[in-house]
């Protein structure tokens, strides 16, 4: 479908607060709390506040590694952030994110406590904090780094826009569409040159900079984020499809996908190791 009706921008632009779309009731142009509410804290010195989205998967799915690798420290609480009730803009979750996204954390082994925020810059703080799943020194971490924050630039573009375009928006407009799925598809295949060569994005070694990725892209060609897969024809990206199936197959990656999942097949909250038993395939 083609919108004929030409868009003139005002001198000005106004809020005109949305009506139809699926996240009309949370999207703002403010920052800031809409209401009093404290976070829960438990047991763990680490203490996370989330939700099973792609950005909140990727958290739980280091966590899971490092506990996995015998990583005792990296015990944590996982607490569900409903974002389509709005729970992000409660006054305690805007304290550790004032950008109301999820995930955040908290790390309480420090005095005062440390706040993390933006899934990125939690599994540095992570990867970095129990020294694995991430390079130290030289080339090998820049390249790490670099597909890090390629994921961290690029998954906009594949969520907010394609994915908003393709499945969210109340009418589907026909050139935001194409805008967006010709820039995943780019990205796909940047991916699937890379690894063309490599078993995982940064050569032989399983690390951060593959466990975001795949929360997104390995997800999207597995199990068709948005139920895009025949659209976005990803099975053609064979290499892609290869590395995330190895990924997806972890046992760890398998127990992160189900925190925070606010579903039959999922966890809501996640307080010791043997709460994940019962999910285990």
């Amino acid at each position: 479908m083609t919108d004929s009706t030409p868009y003139t921008p005002p001198t000005v632009w106004e809020w005109e607060q949305e009506t139809e779309s699926r996240f009309a009731n949370i999207n703002r142009p403010i920052a800031g709390p809409t209401h009093d509410k404290e976070l829960p804290v438990g047991k763990h010195p680490l203490q996370l506040y989330s939700l099973a989205t792609p950005n909140g998967v990727k958290v739980t799915m280091l966590l899971e590694e490092l506990l996995a690798l015998g990583k005792t420290g990296a015990e944590y609480d996982a607490w569900l952030i409903n974002i389509g009730q709005g729970d992000q803009f409660g006054s305690g979750f805007v304290d550790i994110n004032p950008n109301s996204k999820i995930p955040a954390m908290v790390d309480h082994t420090t005095t005062p406590p440390t706040r993390v925020f933006e899934s990125g810059a939690i599994m540095l703080y992570l990867a970095e904090k129990f020294e694995a799943f991430v390079p130290v020194q030289g080339s090998a971490r820049a390249e790490c780094l670099s597909w890090l924050f390629w994921q961290m630039g690029s998954a906009p573009y594949l969520g907010g826009g394609f994915g908003h375009f393709y499945a969210y928006a109340p009418e589907k407009w026909e050139y935001p569409i194409n805008r967006y799925a010709m820039e995943v598809k780019r990205q796909l295949d940047v991916l699937d040159r890379d690894l063309a060569s490599r078993r995982f994005l940064c050569g032989d070694e399983y690390n951060i900079a593959d466990m975001a990725i795949y929360s997104w892209y390995g997800q999207l060609v597995l199990t068709g984020l948005y139920e895009s897969k025949e659209f976005l024809n990803v099975a053609s990206y064979s290499n892609v499809v290869r590395w995330a199936t190895e990924i997806h197959e972890r046992p760890a990656v398998r127990r992160g996908r189900k925190v925070n999942r606010a579903s039959k097949n999922g966890l809501k909250e996640r307080h010791d190791a043997s709460d994940l038993e019962a999910f285990e395939k």
